[in-house]
Protein backbone atom coordinates (compact mmCIF):
# COMPACT_ATOMS: atom_id res chain seq x y z
CA UNK A 1 0.00 0.00 0.00
CA UNK A 2 2.54 2.73 0.90
CA UNK A 3 4.76 1.95 -2.36
CA UNK A 4 1.32 2.47 -4.15
CA UNK A 5 0.23 6.01 -2.10
CA UNK A 6 3.94 7.17 -2.75
CA UNK A 7 3.81 6.63 -6.63
CA UNK A 8 0.37 7.96 -7.26
CA UNK A 9 1.61 11.21 -5.24
CA UNK A 10 4.91 11.39 -7.26
CA UNK A 11 2.94 11.59 -10.54
CA UNK A 12 0.59 13.68 -9.11
CA UNK A 13 3.23 15.83 -7.90
CA UNK A 14 5.18 15.89 -11.71
CA UNK A 15 1.95 16.33 -13.39
CA UNK A 16 1.74 19.42 -10.82
CA UNK A 17 5.34 20.91 -11.87
CA UNK A 18 5.04 20.41 -15.13
CA UNK A 19 1.08 21.93 -15.55
CA UNK A 20 2.04 24.22 -18.06
CA UNK A 21 3.86 21.72 -20.90
CA UNK A 22 1.67 18.91 -20.10
CA UNK A 23 -1.26 21.12 -20.68
CA UNK A 24 -3.17 19.87 -17.46
CA UNK A 25 -4.05 22.31 -14.78
CA UNK A 26 -2.86 21.47 -11.54
CA UNK A 27 -6.34 21.53 -10.16
CA UNK A 28 -7.47 18.28 -11.80
CA UNK A 29 -4.39 16.87 -10.88
CA UNK A 30 -4.45 17.35 -7.19
CA UNK A 31 -8.25 16.05 -7.13
CA UNK A 32 -7.16 12.91 -8.81
CA UNK A 33 -4.58 12.27 -6.89
CA UNK A 34 -6.69 13.29 -3.51
CA UNK A 35 -9.46 10.31 -4.78
CA UNK A 36 -7.22 7.92 -5.57
CA UNK A 37 -4.81 8.06 -2.42
CA UNK A 38 -7.82 8.04 -0.53
CA UNK A 39 -9.78 5.65 -1.89
CA UNK A 40 -6.68 2.69 -1.84
CA UNK A 41 -5.90 3.95 1.65
CA UNK A 42 -9.90 3.08 2.95
CA UNK A 43 -9.42 -0.18 0.83
CA UNK A 44 -5.87 -1.44 1.80
CA UNK A 45 -6.82 -0.24 5.75
CA UNK A 46 -10.31 -2.27 5.66
CA UNK A 47 -11.69 -0.08 8.67
CA UNK A 48 -14.54 2.05 7.55
CA UNK A 49 -14.58 4.10 10.96
CA UNK A 50 -11.34 4.62 11.33
CA UNK A 51 -10.59 6.24 8.02
CA UNK A 52 -14.04 7.93 7.91
CA UNK A 53 -12.92 9.13 11.44
CA UNK A 54 -9.70 10.60 9.57
CA UNK A 55 -11.41 11.67 6.77
CA UNK A 56 -13.19 14.28 8.88
CA UNK A 57 -10.53 15.26 10.82
CA UNK A 58 -8.50 16.19 7.26
CA UNK A 59 -11.55 17.93 5.78
CA UNK A 60 -11.79 19.91 8.87
CA UNK A 61 -8.64 21.23 9.10
CA UNK A 62 -8.72 21.86 4.98
CA UNK A 63 -12.02 23.65 5.30
CA UNK A 64 -10.42 26.60 7.73
CA UNK A 65 -7.49 27.40 5.17
CA UNK A 66 -10.51 27.40 2.57
CA UNK A 67 -12.89 29.70 4.10
CA UNK A 68 -10.18 32.03 5.11
CA UNK A 69 -8.73 32.23 1.08
CA UNK A 70 -12.62 32.66 0.14
CA UNK A 71 -12.81 35.54 2.37
CA UNK A 72 -9.49 37.31 2.13
CA UNK A 73 -9.53 37.04 -1.77
CA UNK A 74 -12.75 38.41 -2.06
CA UNK A 75 -12.17 41.28 0.31
CA UNK A 76 -9.16 42.16 -2.04
CA UNK A 77 -11.32 42.34 -5.12
CA UNK A 78 -13.98 44.04 -3.30
CA UNK A 79 -11.12 46.58 -2.88
CA UNK A 80 -9.91 46.45 -6.47
CA UNK A 81 -13.45 47.09 -8.06
CA UNK A 82 -13.57 50.28 -6.01
CA UNK A 83 -10.34 50.99 -7.67
CA UNK A 84 -8.63 51.48 -3.73
CA UNK A 85 -5.42 50.43 -4.73
CA UNK A 86 -5.37 54.12 -6.32
CA UNK A 87 -4.43 55.04 -3.04
CA UNK A 88 -0.88 53.82 -3.67
CA UNK A 89 -0.49 54.78 -7.15
CA UNK A 90 -0.93 58.52 -6.25
CA UNK A 91 1.80 58.55 -4.33
CA UNK A 92 4.29 57.75 -7.06
CA UNK A 93 5.65 60.33 -8.53
CA UNK A 94 9.18 59.65 -9.65
CA UNK A 95 10.90 59.42 -13.20
CA UNK A 96 13.49 57.29 -12.44
CA UNK A 97 13.84 53.40 -12.73
CA UNK A 98 16.17 53.16 -10.08
CA UNK A 99 14.15 54.93 -7.54
CA UNK A 100 10.78 53.38 -8.47
CA UNK A 101 11.76 49.62 -9.03
CA UNK A 102 12.87 50.59 -4.86
CA UNK A 103 9.87 52.42 -4.07
CA UNK A 104 7.96 49.25 -5.92
CA UNK A 105 10.28 46.29 -4.05
CA UNK A 106 9.21 48.04 -0.69
CA UNK A 107 6.03 48.49 -1.39
CA UNK A 108 5.57 45.03 -2.48
CA UNK A 109 7.03 43.99 0.57
CA UNK A 110 4.79 45.07 2.59
CA UNK A 111 1.76 44.98 1.20
CA UNK A 112 2.29 41.23 0.85
CA UNK A 113 2.84 41.37 4.64
CA UNK A 114 -0.63 42.41 4.73
CA UNK A 115 -2.69 41.11 1.72
CA UNK A 116 -0.73 37.46 0.54
CA UNK A 117 2.00 37.20 -2.45
CA UNK A 118 -0.72 36.11 -4.61
CA UNK A 119 -2.85 38.86 -4.77
CA UNK A 120 0.18 41.95 -4.09
CA UNK A 121 1.79 40.38 -7.33
CA UNK A 122 -1.30 40.87 -9.49
CA UNK A 123 -2.37 44.33 -7.96
CA UNK A 124 1.78 45.52 -8.12
CA UNK A 125 1.96 44.04 -11.78
CA UNK A 126 -0.89 46.26 -12.82
CA UNK A 127 0.24 48.85 -11.51
CA UNK A 128 3.63 49.12 -12.81
CA UNK A 129 1.62 48.61 -16.67
CA UNK A 130 -0.08 51.81 -16.02
CA UNK A 131 3.62 53.47 -14.84
CA UNK A 132 5.85 51.54 -17.59
CA UNK A 133 5.06 52.03 -20.88
CA UNK A 134 7.92 49.68 -22.46
CA UNK A 135 7.36 45.65 -21.53
CA UNK A 136 10.92 45.47 -21.31
CA UNK A 137 11.56 47.85 -18.83
CA UNK A 138 8.58 45.93 -16.96
CA UNK A 139 10.17 42.66 -16.96
CA UNK A 140 12.80 42.92 -14.70
CA UNK A 141 10.26 45.41 -12.32
CA UNK A 142 7.66 41.87 -12.58
CA UNK A 143 10.81 40.23 -11.45
CA UNK A 144 11.53 41.87 -8.43
CA UNK A 145 8.02 42.03 -7.55
CA UNK A 146 7.87 38.31 -7.59
CA UNK A 147 10.75 37.94 -5.18
CA UNK A 148 9.16 41.15 -3.04
CA UNK A 149 5.97 40.16 -2.70
CA UNK A 150 7.09 36.03 -1.35
CA UNK A 151 9.91 37.43 0.59
CA UNK A 152 6.83 39.25 1.93
CA UNK A 153 4.52 36.98 2.43
CA UNK A 154 6.76 35.42 4.87
CA UNK A 155 6.87 36.83 7.57
CA UNK A 156 3.17 37.43 8.04
CA UNK A 157 0.53 34.77 8.95
CA UNK A 158 -1.45 35.91 6.72
CA UNK A 159 0.50 37.03 3.99
CA UNK A 160 1.21 33.39 2.37
CA UNK A 161 -1.11 30.47 2.14
CA UNK A 162 1.87 28.32 3.36
CA UNK A 163 2.49 30.66 6.88
CA UNK A 164 -1.61 30.93 6.98
CA UNK A 165 -1.38 26.82 7.03
CA UNK A 166 0.60 26.94 9.59
CA UNK A 167 -0.50 29.22 11.83
CA UNK A 168 -3.78 27.05 11.65
CA UNK A 169 -1.74 24.42 12.22
CA UNK A 170 -0.77 25.65 15.46
CA UNK A 171 2.79 25.57 14.24
CA UNK A 172 3.69 29.52 14.15
CA UNK A 173 1.84 32.44 16.06
CA UNK A 174 1.69 35.92 14.74
CA UNK A 175 4.08 38.13 16.33
CA UNK A 176 6.54 35.40 17.13
CA UNK A 177 7.14 34.72 13.22
CA UNK A 178 6.80 38.86 12.66
CA UNK A 179 10.01 38.90 14.80
CA UNK A 180 11.74 35.66 13.89
CA UNK A 181 11.50 36.17 9.88
CA UNK A 182 11.27 39.75 9.14
CA UNK A 183 15.00 40.55 9.03
CA UNK A 184 15.75 37.80 6.95
CA UNK A 185 12.96 38.53 4.82
CA UNK A 186 14.24 42.13 4.20
CA UNK A 187 17.56 40.63 3.26
CA UNK A 188 16.01 38.07 0.61
CA UNK A 189 14.71 41.38 -1.09
CA UNK A 190 17.50 43.82 -0.40
CA UNK A 191 20.21 41.57 -2.06
CA UNK A 192 18.36 41.13 -5.67
CA UNK A 193 17.25 44.39 -5.91
CA UNK A 194 20.67 45.86 -5.41
CA UNK A 195 21.84 43.81 -8.34
CA UNK A 196 19.06 44.26 -10.41
CA UNK A 197 18.43 48.35 -9.66
CA UNK A 198 22.34 48.23 -10.72
CA UNK A 199 21.45 47.42 -14.22
CA UNK A 200 18.60 50.09 -13.99
CA UNK A 201 21.14 53.18 -13.45
CA UNK A 202 20.31 56.02 -15.75
CA UNK A 203 17.28 54.72 -17.17
CA UNK A 204 13.99 57.20 -16.75
CA UNK A 205 10.53 55.77 -16.83
CA UNK A 206 8.29 55.80 -20.28
CA UNK A 207 4.79 56.55 -19.05
CA UNK A 208 2.05 54.72 -21.17
CA UNK A 209 -0.92 57.17 -22.13
CA UNK A 210 -3.42 58.12 -19.12
CA UNK A 211 -6.72 56.45 -19.09
CA UNK A 212 -9.27 59.47 -18.54
CA UNK A 213 -12.66 57.20 -17.97
CA UNK A 214 -14.65 58.01 -15.58
CA UNK A 215 -14.91 56.37 -12.17
CA UNK A 216 -18.00 54.41 -10.86
CA UNK A 217 -17.02 55.52 -7.28
CA UNK A 218 -15.87 58.59 -5.35
CA UNK A 219 -12.71 59.19 -3.55
CA UNK A 220 -14.70 58.82 -0.18
CA UNK A 221 -16.14 55.69 -1.31
CA UNK A 222 -12.74 54.55 -2.63
CA UNK A 223 -10.88 55.36 0.66
CA UNK A 224 -13.55 53.89 2.72
CA UNK A 225 -13.42 50.52 0.95
CA UNK A 226 -9.80 50.45 0.78
CA UNK A 227 -8.62 51.34 4.50
CA UNK A 228 -12.18 49.27 5.63
CA UNK A 229 -10.51 46.31 3.61
CA UNK A 230 -7.21 46.31 4.85
CA UNK A 231 -8.50 46.89 8.45
CA UNK A 232 -10.36 43.71 8.19
CA UNK A 233 -7.50 41.71 6.30
CA UNK A 234 -4.77 43.25 9.50
CA UNK A 235 -7.38 42.42 12.17
CA UNK A 236 -7.45 38.94 11.94
CA UNK A 237 -5.08 38.21 13.96
CA UNK A 238 -6.20 40.29 16.56
CA UNK A 239 -9.23 39.04 16.44
CA UNK A 240 -8.01 35.12 16.82
CA UNK A 241 -5.91 36.76 19.75
CA UNK A 242 -8.38 38.08 21.45
CA UNK A 243 -11.45 35.44 20.89
CA UNK A 244 -9.74 31.85 20.21
CA UNK A 245 -11.16 31.72 17.68
CA UNK A 246 -10.03 30.05 14.21
CA UNK A 247 -8.82 32.54 11.73
CA UNK A 248 -11.51 31.59 9.16
CA UNK A 249 -14.01 33.32 11.49
CA UNK A 250 -12.23 36.61 11.95
CA UNK A 251 -12.05 36.92 7.82
CA UNK A 252 -15.67 35.88 7.28
CA UNK A 253 -16.83 38.66 10.34
CA UNK A 254 -15.13 41.36 8.72
CA UNK A 255 -16.53 40.00 4.89
CA UNK A 256 -20.03 40.10 6.57
CA UNK A 257 -19.03 43.81 8.10
CA UNK A 258 -17.65 44.91 4.18
CA UNK A 259 -20.64 43.47 2.56
CA UNK A 260 -23.01 45.48 4.95
CA UNK A 261 -21.31 48.46 4.41
CA UNK A 262 -21.40 48.19 0.55
CA UNK A 263 -24.51 47.44 0.23
CA UNK A 264 -25.69 50.31 2.29
CA UNK A 265 -23.12 52.71 0.54
CA UNK A 266 -24.40 51.65 -3.09
CA UNK A 267 -28.14 50.98 -2.51
CA UNK A 268 -29.50 54.19 -4.40
CA UNK A 269 -27.47 53.71 -7.62
CA UNK A 270 -28.69 52.01 -11.20
CA UNK A 271 -27.90 48.56 -11.33
CA UNK A 272 -25.33 48.54 -14.47
CA UNK A 273 -23.56 50.81 -11.69
CA UNK A 274 -23.90 49.23 -7.93
CA UNK A 275 -23.59 45.34 -9.88
CA UNK A 276 -19.67 45.73 -10.51
CA UNK A 277 -19.30 47.22 -6.77
CA UNK A 278 -21.13 44.52 -5.40
CA UNK A 279 -19.64 41.20 -2.71
CA UNK A 280 -21.55 39.40 -5.01
CA UNK A 281 -19.74 40.59 -7.94
CA UNK A 282 -16.30 40.24 -6.14
CA UNK A 283 -17.46 36.48 -5.70
CA UNK A 284 -17.07 35.75 -9.08
CA UNK A 285 -13.54 36.96 -9.66
CA UNK A 286 -11.51 35.58 -7.32
CA UNK A 287 -9.53 32.09 -8.38
CA UNK A 288 -11.64 29.03 -7.82
CA UNK A 289 -9.50 27.05 -9.29
CA UNK A 290 -6.71 28.04 -6.98
CA UNK A 291 -8.89 27.44 -3.77
CA UNK A 292 -10.10 24.08 -5.33
CA UNK A 293 -5.88 23.27 -5.86
CA UNK A 294 -5.65 23.65 -2.29
CA UNK A 295 -8.50 21.70 -1.22
CA UNK A 296 -7.25 18.37 -3.62
CA UNK A 297 -3.39 18.85 -2.44
CA UNK A 298 -4.12 19.09 1.05
CA UNK A 299 -6.68 16.23 1.43
CA UNK A 300 -3.66 14.09 -0.63
CA UNK A 301 -0.81 15.05 1.73
CA UNK A 302 -3.35 14.44 4.69
CA UNK A 303 -3.69 10.91 3.35
CA UNK A 304 0.54 10.68 3.35
CA UNK A 305 0.28 11.75 6.93
CA UNK A 306 -2.18 9.28 8.10
CA UNK A 307 -0.74 6.50 6.14
CA UNK A 308 2.90 6.71 8.25
CA UNK A 309 4.25 7.80 4.98
CA UNK A 310 5.58 10.93 5.77
CA UNK A 311 7.04 10.17 9.73
CA UNK A 312 8.81 7.92 7.72
CA UNK A 313 10.17 10.80 5.30
CA UNK A 314 11.30 12.48 8.43
CA UNK A 315 13.47 9.72 9.82
CA UNK A 316 15.07 9.27 6.63
CA UNK A 317 16.08 12.83 6.11
CA UNK A 318 17.32 13.15 9.87
CA UNK A 319 19.57 9.64 8.68
CA UNK A 320 20.87 11.11 5.87
CA UNK A 321 21.20 14.98 5.92
CA UNK A 322 21.40 15.21 9.64
CA UNK A 323 21.22 18.94 10.71
CA UNK A 324 17.71 20.28 10.79
CA UNK A 325 18.38 23.50 9.04
CA UNK A 326 20.19 21.74 6.02
CA UNK A 327 17.06 19.47 5.58
CA UNK A 328 14.91 22.98 5.82
CA UNK A 329 16.73 24.65 3.25
CA UNK A 330 17.08 21.89 0.38
CA UNK A 331 12.93 21.85 1.12
CA UNK A 332 13.23 25.48 0.49
CA UNK A 333 15.15 24.89 -2.69
CA UNK A 334 12.93 22.46 -4.11
CA UNK A 335 9.78 24.57 -3.32
CA UNK A 336 11.69 26.80 -6.67
CA UNK A 337 10.86 23.24 -8.57
CA UNK A 338 7.82 22.01 -6.78
CA UNK A 339 4.89 24.36 -5.25
CA UNK A 340 5.62 25.17 -1.88
CA UNK A 341 1.76 24.33 -0.75
CA UNK A 342 2.59 20.52 -0.80
CA UNK A 343 5.72 20.76 0.69
CA UNK A 344 4.60 22.59 3.87
CA UNK A 345 1.80 20.86 4.52
CA UNK A 346 3.91 17.63 4.32
CA UNK A 347 6.91 19.14 6.43
CA UNK A 348 3.30 19.50 9.16
CA UNK A 349 2.65 15.95 9.03
CA UNK A 350 6.35 15.04 9.07
CA UNK A 351 7.35 16.35 12.24
CA UNK A 352 4.81 16.08 15.18
CA UNK A 353 4.20 19.21 17.40
CA UNK A 354 4.57 17.06 20.55
CA UNK A 355 8.64 17.22 19.49
CA UNK A 356 8.69 20.38 17.84
CA UNK A 357 6.38 22.64 19.77
CA UNK A 358 5.04 26.24 18.34
CA UNK A 359 7.44 29.02 17.46
CA UNK A 360 10.26 26.54 17.70
CA UNK A 361 13.51 26.93 15.00
CA UNK A 362 12.36 24.18 12.40
CA UNK A 363 8.65 26.06 11.39
CA UNK A 364 9.97 29.64 11.79
CA UNK A 365 12.58 28.42 9.43
CA UNK A 366 9.64 26.43 7.37
CA UNK A 367 7.90 29.39 6.51
CA UNK A 368 11.09 31.85 5.49
CA UNK A 369 12.44 29.22 3.37
CA UNK A 370 9.24 27.70 1.73
CA UNK A 371 8.03 30.90 1.16
CA UNK A 372 10.84 32.19 -0.35
CA UNK A 373 12.38 29.52 -1.97
CA UNK A 374 9.78 29.28 -5.04
CA UNK A 375 11.49 32.75 -6.20
CA UNK A 376 14.23 31.31 -7.58
CA UNK A 377 12.41 29.90 -10.63
CA UNK A 378 9.17 31.74 -12.06
CA UNK A 379 7.65 28.52 -11.46
CA UNK A 380 8.49 28.26 -8.01
CA UNK A 381 5.68 30.15 -6.53
CA UNK A 382 1.84 31.37 -7.37
CA UNK A 383 3.27 34.52 -7.57
CA UNK A 384 5.72 33.56 -10.11
CA UNK A 385 3.03 31.70 -12.53
CA UNK A 386 0.94 34.96 -12.05
CA UNK A 387 3.28 37.24 -13.19
CA UNK A 388 4.43 34.85 -15.78
CA UNK A 389 0.91 35.12 -17.38
CA UNK A 390 0.70 39.16 -16.76
CA UNK A 391 3.79 39.98 -18.65
CA UNK A 392 4.48 36.43 -20.91
CA UNK A 393 7.66 36.15 -18.79
CA UNK A 394 9.71 33.36 -20.20
CA UNK A 395 11.13 30.44 -18.06
CA UNK A 396 14.87 31.08 -19.35
CA UNK A 397 15.05 34.82 -19.26
CA UNK A 398 14.12 34.80 -15.55
CA UNK A 399 16.63 31.74 -15.06
CA UNK A 400 19.09 33.58 -16.62
CA UNK A 401 18.31 37.27 -15.34
CA UNK A 402 16.76 36.68 -12.04
CA UNK A 403 17.86 33.15 -10.51
CA UNK A 404 21.19 34.03 -9.36
CA UNK A 405 20.21 37.07 -7.47
CA UNK A 406 17.14 35.52 -6.15
CA UNK A 407 19.48 32.61 -4.66
CA UNK A 408 21.75 34.65 -2.97
CA UNK A 409 18.60 36.62 -1.41
CA UNK A 410 17.36 33.32 -0.58
CA UNK A 411 20.76 31.66 1.01
CA UNK A 412 21.70 34.78 2.44
CA UNK A 413 18.17 35.19 4.30
CA UNK A 414 18.82 31.87 6.01
CA UNK A 415 22.31 32.15 6.72
CA UNK A 416 20.67 35.51 9.01
CA UNK A 417 18.11 33.15 9.97
CA UNK A 418 19.99 30.45 11.26
CA UNK A 419 22.49 33.03 12.91
CA UNK A 420 19.85 35.11 14.78
CA UNK A 421 18.33 32.35 16.35
CA UNK A 422 21.30 31.26 17.56
CA UNK A 423 22.30 34.31 19.52
CA UNK A 424 18.70 34.88 20.67
CA UNK A 425 18.88 31.42 21.93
Amino acid sequence: MLIALAAIFVAAYAAIALEHPIGINKSASALLAAGLLWTIYAMATGDPTLVGHKLDESVASTAQIVFFLIGAMTIVEVIDAHDGFEVITALIRTTSQVTLIWLIGFVTFFLSAILDNLTTTIVMISLIQKLIARRDDRLLFASLIVIAANAGGAWTVIGDVTTTMLWIGGQISPLKIMSAVFLPSLLNLLVPLAFISISLKGKTIAAPSKDNGLLAVDRFERNLMFYLGLGTLIAVPAFKAVTHLAPFMGILFGLGLLWLVGEIMHRHKDEHVRQPLTLVHALTRIDMSSVVFFVGILLAVACLEHAGLLSLLAKWLDATLGRQEIIVVVLGLLSAIIDNVPLVAATMGMYDLAHYPSDSFIWEFIAYCAGTGGSILIIGSAAGVAAMGLERIEFLWYARRIAVPALAGYLAGAVVYVAQHAWLH
